[in-house]
């Protein structure tokens, strides 16, 4: 069937909701990672129910056509991006909290709604769901499930997997299914909710979640700042945290380039050159006391450490950190990286960032959440297309971190940019189940084609 069929039947099913225009299609090419899929859209459908979706993958099915689905294009690593011959599927429209239970302290949600505007719901009701992405206000929940993603919070407060108890699926034939449970405990059958989540879209289309809700944490958070001359030094200071047995709700971690860069683009002054930042938040009833703990352990290891005095001064320190994505992006063209180590190896991880720039004769400012060792080193270059020179470096931080016993990714997802290095870390036996795995539910191939897997 030849591509005009193919619009002529999403047209004729769907209406309005098919969006054929060149501004439309070009739009769905690209998400936050810079990169771009080759050519455009055959068009974009945007749902606005799970009818819409069903109807989507149905006639998709049947022509043989790809299909991509889309939140709001937060992702950074290519997952959502769609190109010649692929139907865009957009679930942002579908934005409803379908139901929120006190009581069991569950919500059931559609996937375009936002973590903030999520929050800001449960908030009335004493309620929040965890996961704490810096691209919160802007970020989906379905994306979010998509990606597995985490966070700020989540060395306490747990990552995307931890917080959602089931999903409705849209198969790539159009079936519907109704996946995990409404209860704390679950365990029939093969937990095929946990295996959806992360799976960048190769498996099914989420229509909804069941989220895993937690009542809001009484008392007064505290925030700490720490400065240390050097990043390897802030690094030291987040494992003996870790070490001492405390438990922060936050622990960020800031090299000078980024902090420089999100200092610059807020309009404060310039932080003491060559500095490095460590923000730690503290809360829960003992949230004054644990501060004090953490204050004790950051001045033994050399640090420069400061209570915020107040929720002021404690907003803008996050907002610092939040920051640092825009921050970057005044330096040039971004390549944001995500590699996590154990926490006990984020000074090692450090010390082959400092190597790899020396190597390639780069500047990589990095940004970690040092609660969980999951860092977020910056490749910074001009133009769009990233220079070979940039793959190199990248391949060898990532390398690096398998080396010190980590991974690829940490939350934001395998997509296309890491895809050619995911064997390195399945190995070849594990590398091909999880293809066969993903045949199963898509025997055609249809969903998100290319993405994780490399062809």
């Amino acid at each position: 069937m030849t591509a005009p069929d193919v619009v002529a039947r999403l047209v004729a099913e769907l209406g309005d909701r098919v969006d054929v225009s060149d501004a439309g299609r070009a739009a769905a090419r690209a998400d936050k990672s810079g990169q771009a899929a080759s050519g455009s859209p055959l068009a974009v459908v945007h749902a606005r129910t799970v009818e819409d979706v069903q109807a989507t993958m149905r006639i998709a099915s049947a022509t043989g056509t790809p299909v991509v689905p889309r939140g709001a294009g937060t992702g950074l690593a290519g997952g959502a991006n769609t190109g010649a011959g692929e139907i865009g599927l957009s679930l942002r429209s579908m934005d409803r909290i379908l139901e929120v239970r006190p009581d069991d302290l569950i919500a059931v949600v559609e996937p375009g709604i936002l973590n903030g505007q999520l929050n800001a719901a449960l908030a009335e009701h004493g309620l929040w769901w965890a996961p704490d992405p810096a691209s919160r206000d802007i970020s989906t929940v379905g994306g979010n499930i998509a990606t597995g993603a985490g966070g700020l919070l989540c060395a306490k407060y747990g990552v995307v997997r931890d917080a959602v108890l089931g999903l409705d699926l849209v198969l790539a034939d159009g079936r519907l299914m109704r996946l995990g449970h409404r209860t704390v405990k679950g365990v029939t059958g093969l937990d095929l909710t946990s295996l959806a989540i992360g799976s960048e879209g190769i498996l099914g289309v989420v229509v909804a979640a069941t989220l895993k809700l937690r009542r809001l944490v009484p008392g007064q958070a505290r925030t700490i700042a720490a400065t240390f001359s050097d990043v390897r030094s802030a690094a030291v200071a987040a494992s003996a945290v870790t070490a001492a047995g405390i438990q922060p709700a936050i622990m960020e971690l800031m090299d000078a380039t980024s902090l420089a860069a999100s200092h610059r683009l807020l309009g404060l002054p310039a932080p003491t050159p060559g500095a490095s930042q460590l923000t730690v938040q503290t809360d829960g009833p003992g949230a004054t006391a644990e501060a004090e703990a953490v204050v004790a352990v950051l001045a033994a290891a050399g640090g420069t450490v400061r209570l915020a005095a107040d929720d002021a001064e404690a907003q803008q320190l996050w907002t610092v950190r939040r920051s640092m994505h825009p921050a970057m992006e005044t330096l040039g063209t971004a390549l944001i990286e995500d590699v996590s180590v154990p926490r006990s190896a984020l000074p090692a991880m450090f010390d082959e960032i400092a190597r790899i720039e020396e190597r390639f004769g780069l500047t990589i400012p990095t940004v970690c959440h040092a609660g969980d060792g999951n860092l977020h080193p910056n490749f910074i270059f001009d133009g769009d297309e990233v220079p070979e020179v940039i793959w190199e470096a990248a391949e060898d931080l990532f390398q690096s971190a398998l080396r010190l016993g980590g991974t690829l990714t940490g939350e934001h997802g395998v997509g296309v940019l890491k895809r050619r290095w995911l064997a390195d870390e399945l190995g070849d036996d594990q590398w091909e189940l999880q293809r066969r795995i993903a045949r199963v539910f898509d025997p055609a191939g249809i969903l998100n084609p290319g993405k994780v897997f490399a062809p």
